[in-house]
């Protein structure tokens, strides 16, 4: 392979990773999921810095692969991804495109402002159902299919359905 003999600006590596699917959920991009802090050049090198959406994220080392093989992909060899804790990666920077793809794919997408938040009680988080829309909704467990998501099922369709917690 061999490498670009200039490196590509932030926004064509961004384009880039914006292919590059979240391992646990597919159906949303890197980017659009929020995890792509930022995208510079160091000392005539492409660095990427990446904040899970949790310091024990077990796909980390996938994520790291599949953006190391989209730039490789692309011609860029010398490349160093870093990974940043600090600030820890929140759920209000997922992107509008982001969170329309988890609720078209049947996952809610985090409520700003609510008691998962932070505020207000349990009762009072008000989760509408993907598919429905309805608000009649209710928590069957606070954990989900991966650490960042709950179950929750539509008392109105009576599907159950992740709900993405707000971090």
């Amino acid at each position: 392979m061999t490498g670009h003999s200039t490196l590509p600006d932030r926004q064509t590596v961004l384009d880039w990773l914006e292919q590059v699917p979240d391992p646990e959920i597919p159906v949303i991009s890197l980017v659009d999921l929020g995890i792509i802090r930022d995208v510079g050049i160091e000392n005539g090198r492409l660095v990427v810095t990446v904040t899970p959406t949790y310091s024990g994220c077990p796909a980390t080392s996938i994520i790291n692969f599949e953006i190391g093989k989209a730039l490789g992909d692309h011609g860029v060899a010398d490349f160093e991804i870093r990974r940043q804790l600090s600030p820890a990666w929140r759920t209000e920077w997922i992107s509008q495109k982001g969170r329309a793809a988890l609720r078209e794919y049947g996952i809610a997408p985090p409520i700003e402002g609510t008691a998962a938040c932070g505020t207000g009680t349990p009762k009072a988080l008000a989760v509408a159902c993907p598919r429905c829309n309805s608000g009649n909704t209710e928590m069957i467990s606070r954990f989900g299919s991966t650490p960042c998501k709950a179950s929750w099922r539509c008392k109105e369709c009576l599907e159950p359905f992740d709900y993405f917690k707000c971090i």
